[in-house]
């Protein structure tokens, strides 16, 4: 049952009225906290962005849930990036003392190998996760979503009296 939750919300979110920019724009912001952990300064900040900007908040959380659980897989590589870039960049040493002296810098925990590598990872990843989504999303409106609506199990779920139950409830605290 979670799958099937998890698919139809992702497509729900693919079919929002937004425009494919602003589910990029969430999904490769959300994909940032993700990957990294949430409870940093640079965490919440991600998350102000997010709430500030006009982008799909579904797209954000969806992305930051998927993210999360494959940040868990990649622990490893995050940590050697950061330790790569605390110990072996000499360059970088005076950066990392002047931020660790600092008042506010130190609640960033850029000191910890894993949080900074998966950090560093999020940004650069998130370029191309934002190109990737929003051709994705432009193909899955133009192309995919007619092909998903002739699915039986689509079918089924879209003619389920449970849905339109819901759909009802859900609607009853909408105005015209």
């Amino acid at each position: 049952m979670f799958w099937i939750k998890f698919v139809t919300n992702f497509l729900k979110i693919l079919r929002a009225g937004q425009t494919p920019r602003q589910i990029a724009g969430a999904f490769a912001l959300g994909a940032i906290v993700g990957l990294s952990p949430s409870l940093t300064i640079q965490g919440v900040v991600i998350w102000l962005v997010i709430f500030l900007l006009n982008v799909n908040l579904s797209a954000a959380f969806f992305a930051y849930g998927a993210f999360a659980l494959i940040g868990y897989l990649f622990d490893p590589l995050f940590h050697s990036l950061g330790y790569f870039l605390l110990v072996d960049v000499t360059a970088l040493h005076g950066i990392w003392t002047y931020l660790y002296n600092a008042p506010l810098a130190p609640l960033s925990r850029f000191y910890n190998t894993v949080v900074l590598g998966s950090f560093v990872t999020g940004i650069v990843l998130s370029v191309p996760i934002y190109f990737l989504m929003k051709s994705f999303v432009v193909a899955y409106r133009t192309h995919i979503h007619a092909r998903v609506e002739k699915w039986k199990i689509y079918q089924v779920l879209n003619r389920s009296s449970l849905i339109h139950w819901y759909q009802r409830v859900r609607s009853l605290g909408v105005k015209p």
